[in-house]
């Protein structure tokens, strides 16, 4: 039995968003999650004068998170509790 796993995964995207705004090789970085993982990133590249957006996918996201973002918001359309029993 093959079981995946995600190890590390959130480290690799926190180091390509320091590796961009350290580059400078973006104006803006829109980062689709909602783990507050990401303030270290986040925080490094607002501080780089990268505009910081966040799409949490309607989730909630934490305090500490949201006050390190420059934006918010989910562009996909919300499913209905239908939509979802229909899948």
């Amino acid at each position: 039995m093959f079981v995946a796993t995600q190890k590390g995964v959130d480290m690799r995207i926190g180091v390509d968003i320091a590796s961009l705004a350290y580059k400078k090789q973006v104006n803006q970085i829109i980062l689709i999650a909602g783990d507050s993982d990401f303030v270290p990133a986040a925080k490094l590249a607002r501080r780089e004068g990268i505009d910081f957006i966040l799409d949490p996918m309607w989730s909630d996201i934490k305090s500490d998170l949201f006050e390190h973002i420059d934006g918010l918001k989910s562009q996909w359309k919300k499913r209905t509790k239908a939509e979802d029993k229909n899948q």
